[in-house]
């Protein structure tokens, strides 16, 4: 089976990301408990007692929210680095097996190689993706606030790409968030607008690139329809071709 992924539901609700190749199936995040989870799953096929781990990026409760219960229950491992795992200990309690990435080195976990990207967000020591089986590259980019030429690089020559379109800034500046909230998430440390996402899209997308998914849409302040007009144009394609991980529904099955 070649690396393939799908959003299992994406936004302030909860994140979760499988990843999957050749008998090798991963979580990027597990933001949903057993039973949801194990709901979200069943149309891939699989239950969570088949993950092989899961990855954590960082320690905020939409994206760890039911990973200690996960862990505890099916015996899955969890990777993360010291600075998540201090700060994530009392929201995951105590779980059987807890790894951790040092840096930004990588990491074999079955048929798949792990690399950590160091990325600017506001959490202990948060880190994003790319996955490689040998043959593709799969790149899942969320939560962070500004695009560096580290960042570019990392993600560079990736076959597939989960990339967050958080925010349309005026729609933030304009709405009813409180204003620290709207600070935090405009800030450099806070999360991609879709200007920012769009730009950083454009410095990734090449000839290799077979499959892109926009996430962690926000739900108050975005518009699905401002992300497909941005993001085809980049791309050259047409706008109803853009996929977006949904709060609810996930993303489809995307094979590279």
């Amino acid at each position: 089976m070649r690396l393939g992924f799908a959003s299992l539901g994406s936004g302030s609700q909860g994140n979760a990301t499988l990843v999957r190749a050749d008998g090798t199936a991963l979580l990027i995040d597990c933001g949903f408990g057993p039973r949801e989870l194990g709901r979200r799953l069943a149309p891939h096929g699989l239950t969570p007692e088949d993950i092989d781990a899961i990855l954590i990026t960082h320690e905020h409760a939409d994206h760890i929210g039911g990973a200690g219960a996960v862990a505890r229950r099916w015996g899955v491992p969890l990777w993360m680095t010291a600075g998540t795992c201090l700060a994530a200990s009392a929201a995951l309690g105590d779980v059987p097996l807890i790894s951790t990435l040092a840096g930004e080195t990588a990491i074999a976990i079955g048929a798949l190689a792990v690399h950590p990207v160091t990325v600017p967000h506001d959490a202990r020591e948060p880190r994003q993706f790319v996955i490689d089986d040998g043959r593709s590259r799969l790149g899942v980019c969320t939560d962070l606030g500004s695009s560096t030429p580290h960042l570019s690089a990392a993600f560079a020559g990736c076959d597939g790409l989960l990339l967050e379109f958080n925010h349309d800034a005026t729609l933030l500046k304009n709405g009813d968030y409180p204003a620290f909230l709207k600070q935090r998430i405009l800030s450099d440390w806070g999360h991609l607008s879709n200007e920012q996402a769009a730009d950083l899209l454009g410095k990734l997308a090449h000839g290799r690139l077979k499959a892109f998914v926009a996430a962690h849409l926000s739900e108050r302040n975005n518009r699905p329809a401002l992300v497909r007009a941005l993001a085809a144009r980049v791309l050259g394609t047409a706008a109803e071709e853009i996929l977006i991980a949904d709060q609810g529904a996930g993303s489809p099955w995307l094979e590279l």
